[in-house]
Formats: structure tokens, sequence, C-alpha cells
């Protein structure tokens, strides 16, 4: 589960670059229930926040990095961002941005894995993070898709501290590995990681790729809305035992997320 206490090395934050704000919002807005607040006035507008039930879930900017895809970037909570910093560049990671103050929010970086899977941090100062999580509407995990898992876990694990757990999926769907933060209880994790085929990550060129996970009062209703609005299906909907039920959606430029209903308890 996530939560809004953002403990270090938990998703606290995440935002969507995309080539064409106003569309991004109106799609996200029929699929998810958001509203979209701009920041500033104007048409030339770039980015701002989106809302659920008037609670900040997530922002959204103007894609303006030459040749990159339009993706969700996920932010994990850290206690020093320069530290982190270090820490991604020994563990053959690259600094994609470096640590950066924005005003009193706080400070973030944003990195790649040794494999070029794209993440961030966020060392929180007025800001903590998101307002709403683990609700209808809201982030409810994160999942890395990579093609050689012991590595994933040997890099995030030194840098961000994490645990993981191991588990087979049903049907000989491969191994899915579960993500807690440090010195948190299991019932805290908040992510899950799958080692795939190279030829699987054709959607970010055969890098790894991290995605987020919406709650949804309605897996099949979201799915209606993500291609009545011009998005697609990869997979799904189906019914996931234990977990609830999924869908891996694109939206229409292209940008990776799944909506789900969670199993009742």
């Amino acid at each position: 589960m996530i939560t809004t206490d953002f403990a270090p090395g938990s998703p606290c934050w995440l935002d969507l670059g995309a080539p064409d704000v106003r569309a991004a919002a109106a799609f996200y807005g029929a699929v998810l229930g958001w509203d979209y607040e701009p920041m500033g006035e104007g048409e030339d507008v770039e980015g701002g926040m989106f809302r659920k039930e008037g609670k900040i879930v997530a922002g959204l900017g103007k894609l303006t990095e030459e040749g990159a895809r339009s993706a969700w970037m996920i932010y994990y909570s850290v206690t020093d961002a320069d530290a982190t910093t270090r820490a991604v560049e020994r563990a053959g990671g690259t600094v994609r941005v470096p640590p950066t103050d924005l005003e009193d929010w706080g400070r973030m970086a944003q990195y790649s894995d040794p494999l070029g899977g794209q993440f961030a941090v966020w060392q929180p100062g007025d800001t903590k993070g998101v307002d709403l999580v683990d609700e209808p509407g809201s982030l409810s995990w994160t999942e890395l898709y990579t093609s050689d898992a012991a590595a994933a876990k040997e890099f995030y694990g030194g840098v961000l501290g994490w645990r993981f757990s191991d588990t087979e999926l049903p049907g000989g769907g491969g191994t899915y590995s579960l993500i807690t933060p440090a010195e948190l209880p299991e019932e805290r994790m908040h992510g899950g990681l799958m080692e795939v085929r190279e030829e699987d990550l054709a959607l970010a060129n055969g890098r790894p790729y991290w995605h987020p996970v919406f709650a949804v009062a309605d897996c099949d209703a979201a799915v209606a809305e993500v291609t009545g609005n011009g998005g697609r299906v990869q997979m799904g909907p189906e019914d996931a035992e234990g977990v609830g039920r999924l869908a891996v959606c694109l939206d229409p430029s292209g940008a990776d997320f799944v909506v789900l209903t969670p199993a009742r308890s």
C-alpha cells in the first residue's frame, strides 16, 4: 500500500510529460475523473496539476526532451538528493537532471538505472508529495519491467534501500518481485518489478521502464473510457487472483499506465 506519510524510498510524486498538454488533460479527466489546474494563464501554459476531488494526484508538463517518448515519471522520497545522486553514480546509473531546488517545495533529481530505466527522487521541503493515494483515481502501485531483475534489485536496493520478496505468477508467468521500503513491514510494499524479454520492452526501445498503477472503481468502465478517448489497451481487462481486475493501457501519445480495481479483502 502507498500512504501519504512518504517514508524514505516510497513513491511520493508522479508527473506526465506529454506532447499536447490539453489533450492529455482531457484524456485523463475522462479516464480517471481528474481535473486539470494549469500553473498560469493563457493558451501557452505548458504544465499544471491534476486533482481528484480537490486533492493533487499528479503533475502534467510539456514534453520537451528531443527524441523522448511520452511517459510517466515516478518520484521516490529521499532525505538527501545529493547523497542519492552519489549513490546512483557509484552503482553505475546516470544522472539525467542533477539535484535541483524547486523554490521552497523541495529538491528533485532524475536518473537512469544502469540499463536505462528512468526514475526520479524528491527531497521534500514544504511539499511532501501528492495529496491522495491508494484511492480510486490515484496512484496505488508502481511497476518496473526490466530485462535483468537481479541487476535491478542490486541497483535499487543499494540506492533506495529497498527490500524484495519474490512470488511466482500463476500459469508459469514468471517471477514477480515485490518492493518494500527499508525498515518498513511488508504490508507497506509499494511496487514490483518483473523480468521480461528485451523484445518485450519495445515501448522504450529495449530499455527498462517504470509505470504507475492507478486504482479505479470499475476497471472495465475505465478501459471503455481509454479506448473511447483515443487510447489503447495492451492487456486485459483480466482478473489477477488476490490482486484484482486490471488492464495495461496506453494514452493517445503512447504513455503507459495500468488501471486496477483491487480485489475485495
